[in-house]
């Protein structure tokens, strides 16, 4: 029996990703995992006939966040599988891609990223808060992007950071029902739906060497970041930003 056995686990944007891949680590763990997708239907199908084949518990939800009424959907389909349980475990995986730098990002895209990536979590952890167990465990998935000057990736690294934010200042708010929140920030992460963009020739290379560990990252390397803060272990540790980035871009290796 795995250490999440008996415990709910909603992850959102699940159906493909690092997301599918936390959620198998969490159905591997025993917990039963509510599987969000907002478009791709196929994949999330396909990631709960994958657990359930492998013995775990799960089922889908179908909510496009980012946009009116996203929350309310999502969680009349969360609340209709509870059937009265609460809810152990929040994973805040979803996000838009990055767009484009300052200059090329339009209006809507930037509204679009914020929607996604800032607002629907926000509100998501919002209308949990009757639902959470006491001792609940928070996780969102940051990025390293916040700590590294990306023109390319500006929006999406505000996005990032007000997520930082919030997960420190919720940390404090929840802290004394024993929820503890926290956040992972992934690296350059290779997964087989961006498997494409890695084969550009010299890429993998070149960011295996501005990385200490001096490989990509998987996502099964972030999925254990995730499964460790959602444990029993990980009681004591709260308002905190995981760096699961194999040390990217930490400094010239000599």
């Amino acid at each position: 029996m795995g250490d999440l056995t008996g415990r709910t686990a909603l992850v959102t944007g699940a159906s493909r990703g690092i997301g599918q891949t936390i959620a198998a680590r969490l159905a591997a763990e025993g917990a039963t995992v509510i599987v969000h997708f907002g478009t791709d239907e196929s994949g999330a199908a396909a990631t709960v006939d994958a657990m359930e084949r492998a013995g775990g518990t799960a089922f889908s939800v179908r909510a496009e966040l980012g946009v009116d009424g996203d929350v309310e959907t999502l969680f009349a389909g969360v609340e209709a599988g509870l059937a009265g349980r609460p809810l152990d475990i929040l994973v805040n995986n979803a996000a838009a891609a990055p767009a484009g730098p300052l200059g090329v990002t339009t209006r809507a895209e930037f509204d679009h990223l914020f929607a996604v990536n800032v607002r629907a979590p926000y509100f998501i952890i919002e209308r949990t808060l009757p639902l959470l167990s006491e001792g609940a465990r928070i996780v969102s998935v940051s990025s390293v992007a916040t700590r590294m000057a990306n023109s390319a990736q500006t929006s999406f690294a505000m996005t990032k950071g007000a997520i930082e934010t919030m997960t420190k200042t919720i940390a404090v708010q929840l802290g004394p029902r024993r929820i503890t929140v926290n956040a992972v920030a992934p690296g350059a992460t290779r997964t087989a739906t961006n498997g494409a963009v890695f084969d550009t020739p010299g890429l993998t290379e070149q960011i295996s060497g501005m990385t200490a560990l001096n490989r990509l990252g998987g996502p099964d390397d972030v999925a254990d970041v995730v499964a460790f803060l959602t444990s029993h272990a990980a009681r004591w540790v709260t308002g905190q930003i995981i760096d699961a980035s194999g040390g990217l871009f930490l400094g010239p290796r000599v």
